[in-house]
């Protein structure tokens, strides 16, 4: 998944290529497409949709990078339909008009994202559901507890790692791992594989050359548990996805596994940043918490409400011409579904100001046959992970002014870049202060991975030396221990 910046100096409103390119002509009636890129969408994408809500209503001619049009679907309504209503706007990215007549390139970044694959997210009708199933079923068969046990253990390690220091940055040494390593653990990877899936997904989805060569890494590594867990079978997705009565084959098996580690930790990371921020920023939040008025599961919450993971997510396409929110839409016409701006649509939230505690009736999970699977799993992920640190530190300060946060923003999402804090230094507990977190069958290092990995190997070490591009480049670099 590629969701990189063109470093070019395009501003929202402009469309390039011009409208009179053949793309332009054949969408929304040659109309001026608005970038979703660019240093103005960048800095501010909310000020973006309401600009576009304010011109066109529920729903708006957009462009994403290389100039490929869309319908951005900006109201809460018309998000809701969209999402609900597969016979009229399908995930199959088969029928994508521009695809099907040649106006995107084999080997476009956004294939990356908007591609079809053998998953319950490229699929309607009978076989989506019976995809879906065997998710659900799966995730389903995880005890809450444990897995909150999970989230627990691997808290108080990434906290031991910092509580002696009396500083750190809870993006980076916090946020960006402990989503994976509960999400590794549960897909049935051993710990040490955490670190290295969350270097692979940074350097994917930072986009650029490297790209290729982290999501080969994210397959062979997959594909060498999918081998070790046909031979040993144990309590994880892999296993029960491969036992699953559905009869999912291998490319379903690897391909849901990629989309419960790759989206799975994307948007949970950006929750669990995006919600202490919240906590050590917002005094209403702050107060309520001490004071015991709010509790986590509510700051979460509104969260999903303010900033969700995900401001745009894709896809879906037109099945047929039809006249849609005061537009005309024809059959095979992208549309993304606007996450942040369906929450903050004034028709049901004209005091954005106003408290949203404990109603779920937000975007930000999507609606409809694809509502996500895992949401539950990200909120006890959040919600825990947040508690326990909260717990272990309760003095934690912010070092800066929250107006001196910053964002790294895509298309799709945007990512908080630091939160730095200082705290009381505490001594480092022994070996055993952290909960254990049981399993039926202990995660193991694949055996075969070595030989699986090897195809990838040389394309990994080509990305490892290319580590100078902007914010997530640095990342990556820091993931390896170089500062």
């Amino acid at each position: 998944m590629s969701t990189s910046i063109p470093e070019s100096g395009t501003e929202p409103g402009t469309a390039i290529p011009p409208p009179e390119c053949p793309a332009h002509a054949a969408f929304a009636q040659g109309a001026a497409l608005t970038a979703l890129y660019g240093p103005q969408a960048q800095h501010d994408p909310g000020a973006v949709y309401e600009k576009l809500r304010a011109e066109h209503g529920g729903i708006a001619p957009v462009e994403l990078e290389g100039g490929v049009p869309a319908w951005l679907v900006l109201g809460y309504r018309e998000n809701m339909e969209v999402a609900r209503t597969p016979s009229r706007f399908t995930r199959d990215a088969r029928i994508w008009r521009d695809w099907n007549e040649g106006r995107i390139a084999e080997n476009d970044p956004l294939i990356q994202i908007l591609g079809w694959r053998p998953d319950l997210l490229s699929y309607d009708g009978e076989e989506h559901r019976r995809l879906r199933a065997a998710v659900n079923e799966c995730l389903t068969r995880f005890d809450r507890h444990g897995t909150r046990r999970h989230v627990q253990r691997y808290a108080n390690q990434l906290i031991d790692g910092f509580v002696e220091d009396g500083r750190a940055d809870l993006v980076t040494q916090f946020a960006m791992y402990l989503p994976m390593l509960v999400l590794s653990r549960l897909v049935g990877l051993s710990e040490e594989h955490g670190p290295k899936m969350v270097e692979a997904i940074v350097g994917m989805v930072s986009g650029g050359e490297e790209a290729y060569a982290h999501n080969q890494y994210i397959i062979g590594t997959l594909q060498a548990l999918i081998e070790e867990r046909r031979r040993v079978p144990a309590h994880d997705l892999a296993s029960w996805f491969i036992a699953h009565s559905s009869g999912l084959n291998a490319d379903e098996v690897l391909n849901h596994l990629r989309v419960v580690i790759v989206l799975g930790y994307e948007t949970t990371t950006n929750l669990v940043s995006n919600t202490l921020r919240m906590v050590l920023t917002d005094p209403r939040f702050r107060a309520s918490l001490t004071g015991g008025l709010m509790t986590l599961p509510d700051a979460v919450e509104q969260m999903l409400w303010d900033d969700p993971p995900l401001l745009v997510c894709p896809a879906r396409f037109a099945t047929h011409d039809m006249h849609f929110a005061d537009k005309q839409i024809r059959e095979g016409d992208l549309l993304l579904l606007g996450i942040a701006a369906g929450n903050t649509d004034p028709q049901i939230r004209p005091d954005l100001s106003a408290p949203m505690h404990g109603n779920r009736s937000h975007m930000t999970f999507s609606r409809g046959p694809h509502e996500c699977s895992g949401q539950e799993i990200a909120r006890a992920i959040t919600d825990t992970g947040v508690d326990v640190l909260l717990n272990r530190l309760p003095d934690m300060h912010l070092t800066v002014p929250e107006d001196q946060l910053t964002w790294t923003t895509s298309t799709w999402s945007r990512h908080l870049d630091a939160l730095p804090v200082t705290f009381t230094p505490r001594r480092r507990p022994g070996p055993q202060s952290a909960p254990a977190a049981p399993a039926a069958f202990p995660p193991v290092e694949p055996s075969a991975a070595k030989d699986a990995l090897a195809v990838v190997a040389e394309a990994d070490a080509q990305a490892r030396m290319d580590i100078g591009r902007g914010l997530w480049a640095s990342l990556i670099g820091l993931f390896r221990g170089s500062r």
